[in-house]
């Protein structure tokens, strides 16, 4: 049986990226990476792309009159991979609805709150200013709404008394290093699904998405 195949996203440094990178050569994903696809020319991910001879492609945003034939010509370079998931790591695009129906069920995104807490930009501001105690990440599937697509897995971190913006968002960041290639791994390895718009993780809906907290997994399931 072949090897799957992953085709990545980007829009800026890529540090989710190199989680996936790193845990694809640990073993850890089954799967390749064809491609690395950013909408910026300047995205310094591309260069970790680069660095481990994967594809690095650049479909500029600029040289489109909308987002409808942007996702167009994006579309037409993801299915010369076709590939068997598509992972978006700070791909700062609202993605059309066509898109998302042209690669359906197989699209996985990362966001930095817990959904559907904070949806959009500013997540760490907003969870300070909101006086909130937990903050963390989601992994979800991708719907036609902006981070609203069925959760898989979040992350928790506790907001301290001392934090700042940029302080919180450093330890979220660690934490999307490690569930977003356990996500991955899921759905490369066939124990991730998404039925109805439930999530399936080993056949059993998760009435809850997975938590990774203080370094063990939860789960939620009914049969």
């Amino acid at each position: 049986m072949a090897q799957k195949t992953i085709v990545i996203l980007i829009s800026g440094s890529g540090t989710n990226l190199q989680a996936i990178i790193d845990a694809v050569k640990a073993e850890q994903i089954d799967a390749s990476i064809s491609a690395v696809i950013s909408n910026r020319a300047d995205a310094k991910g591309l260069e970790r792309a680069r660095q481990q001879h994967i594809n690095a492609v650049v479909i500029d945003q600029n040289k489109y009159q909308d987002r409808v034939s942007y996702d167009q010509a994006l579309i037409s370079e993801i299915d010369t991979y076709k590939p068997d998931l598509i992972v978006l790591a700070g791909f700062m695009r609202i993605l059309s609805d066509e898109f998302i129906s042209h690669f359906q069920h197989s699209i996985l995104n990362i966001h930095p709150s817990l959904l559907p807490e904070f949806k959009g930009l500013h997540t760490h501001r907003k969870a300070l200013e909101a006086s909130k105690q937990q903050h963390g990440a989601s992994v979800h599937f991708v719907s036609n709404e902006l981070d609203s697509g069925p959760v898989v897995i979040q992350a928790e971190v506790p907001v301290l008394a001392t934090d700042t913006e940029a302080s919180l968002a450093e330890r979220v960041l660690h934490l999307e290093h490690v569930i977003y290639p356990m996500a991955i791994a899921w759905y490369i390895d066939g124990r991730l699904k998404l039925n109805d718009n439930k999530v399936l993780l080993d056949n059993k809906v998760l009435r809850r998405p997975a938590l990774w907290k203080a370094d063990q997994l939860i789960l939620s399931e009914q049969h």
